[in-house]
């Protein structure tokens, strides 16, 4: 990651940051809000914050940043939340369907960044399949819903930042031990199939892969069997971006330096 101060002084850059803080008390007391503080990141997406309104105190909201969070309706459960330097224009929870708003798994926040619309900048926590076959049919749902959304969008021509935990991953280059995992949910081939539509048919853009062409770059490690420090990994969180955003993306990012979750940041620098 280079600083922001590397680019030539008459380049506007917008910093943008997804991260699965894996809770988002433990997260902050391994250090992530000072991270924040040094990282230049102008809008951060977190996942899994598995905090409520009541716990999610002031400490948790460090100055300069406008914070807003999502709690999932069970507590210490899911959850997402958006960090910005930037006001918001707006802000809204939840995709309209249950699965998806009773456990807190999706903010859009609307930013003025100086272009001819608009930007939404979401953070999104698809659900993980891995626990079993209910599991799995319920993040299939999920993916159905979502994929009707994400086709509207398009339709009105939306400019977004979908940043977020995907829990899938898309291609071999994606994914350490690709032939052993190819029954496993995140790896299945229909999860990877509907990465190809939302890329491929309906047009997002997946900005990490536009200028980070190379293997072992992961972002999520098991916490068992030494995977993190084998790089033993999966790349499953992504910013999907509309087609205005291809060409703006100018440098990418997983920073594995210090670590507040089991997922490393995904950071995307864009330019204005």
């Amino acid at each position: 990651m280079i600083p922001k101060s590397s680019y030539p002084s008459d380049q506007k850059i917008l910093r943008v940051v997804s991260i699965n803080v894996n809770g988002l008390r433990s997260s902050v007391s391994k250090g992530l809000l000072e991270w924040l503080e040094k990282s230049e990141a102008d809008v951060v997406c977190m996942q899994e914050s598995r905090i409520t309104h009541v716990q999610w105190t002031d400490k948790f909201k460090p100055e300069g940043w406008h914070t807003h969070l999502f709690p999932a309706e069970k507590p210490g459960y899911a959850g997402t939340a958006i960090y910005s330097r930037l006001p918001f224009i707006s802000v809204k929870d939840g995709l309209g369907f249950e699965l998806a708003d009773s456990q807190g798994r999706f903010i859009s926040a609307e930013f003025d960044v100086g272009l001819d619309q608009p930007v939404h900048i979401c953070s999104l926590y698809l659900p993980s399949g891995s626990s079993g076959e209910e599991a799995q049919a319920r993040k299939d749902i999920f993916l159905e819903q979502y994929k009707l959304i994400l086709k509207q969008w398009r339709d009105e021509n939306r400019s977004v930042i979908v940043c977020g935990d995907y829990n899938i991953v898309h291609k071999r280059i994606d994914i350490k031990n690709w032939s052993g995992n190819q029954k496993s949910s995140g790896c299945l081939p229909h999860e990877r199939a509907w990465l190809d539509h939302i890329y491929d048919d309906l047009g997002y853009v997946d900005t990490f892969r536009e200028v980070r062409k190379e293997a072992e770059l992961y972002s999520w490690w098991s916490n068992r069997g030494q995977a993190r420090a084998k790089n033993v990994g999966w790349r499953i969180d992504y910013h999907a971006c509309s087609p205005d955003w291809k060409s703006r993306t100018c440098n990418a990012w997983v920073y594995r330096d210090e670590w507040y979750s089991d997922h490393a940041p995904v950071i995307i620098d864009y330019t204005l």
